[in-house]
Order: C-alpha cells, then structure tokens, then sequence
C-alpha cells in the first residue's frame, strides 16, 4: 500500500506500537474528517476562505497525527489558499482529498483486521 497514504510504520512508533491505541485513534481520525469535510464543503461554497483556512489546518494537523501524508499535503494546499483569501482551484483540490480519503479508510479496513 502506498505510504503516502498512511505511513504505517511511523505512526505506529508515535505511539509506541499500541495496536488498539492505534485502532482507537484512526477511527476518531475517520469520524472528525467527515465532519470537518462536511463543514468545509459549505465553505467552499459560501467562499468562506477563513473557515477552510480554519478546517484545513485543523485537519492537517490530525492527518499528521496518524501519518496520512497524502492527506496532510493536500490539507497545507488548502490551508495556504485560506489564508491567501483565494480559493481558486480549491474545489478540485478537494476532490482529491476526497479520493485520497476514500483510499486511506480501506487501508484503515484492512489494518482492523491484520491489528486485531
């Protein structure tokens, strides 16, 4: 699986190989994206360039968290667009976070099982 996607082997010595930690962390992870996407998806399209400001950083900081490198590359993209009040190309950006969402949540299905 691409590391990029989730960098198993550094997260999982951030937190010291606590494989149920680990399950416990990445479903909180899960739960928050959606709703913090949720809420940037109505930014966008109020043109709200501080509340994906706000969003994005927030949910670049989780996404390093858990090693989600695609994820947090993107979410810096979106962060800086914020913060330049200038959204041009923001909804394509996050389009492929949503692809690159949809990829990390089935490898976070296969690490339920091979964690357990």
């Amino acid at each position: 699986m691409d590391e990029k996607i989730l960098d198993l082997a550094e997260f999982m010595e951030r937190i010291q190989g606590d494989k149920a930690f680990a399950l416990e962390l990445l479903d909180i992870f899960v739960q928050d994206f959606r709703e913090k996407r949720r809420l940037m998806g109505e930014a966008i399209a109020g043109s709200n360039a501080d509340q994906i400001r706000k969003l994005s950083h927030a949910l670049k900081g989780s996404s390093g968290n858990i090693s989600a490198h695609a994820l947090h590359v993107i979410l810096s993209q979106l962060e800086d667009m914020g913060k330049r009040n200038d959204l041009t190309g923001a909804a394509a950006l996050v389009a492929d976070l949503d692809t690159k969402f949809e990829a990390l949540t089935a490898r976070i299905a296969i690490l339920k099982e091979e964690l357990k």
